[in-house]
């Protein structure tokens, strides 16, 4: 299986990169920018890092924890489990000093973790996206309630589809239907191509629906720690 995407980013962490991690959909590419992504620093008593700390308490299982930006904020506090489909990635994570990353896929968490394993849950990156469906991401969370405690809390991020600047993001595909879209794109390293990811764009209001039935509820929408485009940042906490 390849990991382009997890390979530049280890190789950029060891200083062994030997070109651009490539973003693509068809004919159309950039780099991605991988230091301000993965390796800025993450700022818990800043803002706005303080809002998403706030929403989080320990044990806490960070989900896509990329390179460990926020788990090795995170762990100074409270126990923090950093999952990631890339053994690459994890290895990046270890490397950086993360206590307890492990590669596992985020979709599977019931296979991974016990009953009321965690207090928190976070997924930064909008890898929730990757559920495709409503039905598929009404399936995430209500696995990711199975493995959290009473009153747990969460924070997932995405982009919202009826926002003007969404249309302009790489890869994004209109969807007929209202708080819908897609977006669709791949990653390349040194001549490896890793599969296309598709991810599902759901506005604050989709992500409403779907949790309707899984135990979580919508405390907050956040606007303001992610700019002025399309991402927002929802906070969530279990019934």
């Amino acid at each position: 299986m390849t990991d382009a995407f997890g390979r530049a980013i280890r190789d950029h962490h060891r200083g062994d990169r030997t070109g651009p991690l490539r973003q693509g959909d068809g004919e159309e590419t950039r780099d991605h920018p991988i230091e301000a992504f993965y390796f800025d620093e993450f700022d818990p008593e800043s803002d706005p890092g303080s809002w998403l700390a706030s929403r989080l308490d320990g044990p806490l299982v960070d989900l896509g924890a990329g390179a460990g930006r926020h788990a090795l904020a995170f762990q100074q506090r409270f126990e923090t489990v950093a999952v990631e489909p890339s053994p690459a990635l994890v290895e990046t994570m270890r490397d950086r000093g993360v206590a307890d990353a492990r590669e596992g896929d985020m979709f599977a968490l019931r296979d991974a973790f016990e009953r009321d394993r965690f207090a928190s849950a976070l997924a930064i990156g909008t890898q929730a996206g990757l559920a495709g469906s409503m039905r598929g991401l009404s399936a995430f969370l209500g696995d990711l309630a199975f493995v959290t405690t009473p009153g747990a809390t969460a924070v997932v991020d995405c982009y919202a589809p009826a926002h003007p600047e969404a249309a302009a993001l790489l890869g994004y595909r209109e969807d007929p239907t209202p708080g819908l879209a897609h977006r669709v794109m791949w990653f390349a390293y040194e001549g490896e191509r890793d599969p296309t990811l598709q991810f599902r764009l759901f506005s604050p209001d989709r992500l409403r629906e779907a949790a309707v039935g899984t135990g979580w509820e919508i405390e907050a929408i956040d606007h303001e720690g992610t700019g002025e485009g399309p991402h927002y940042r929802a906070a969530l906490r279990k019934r």
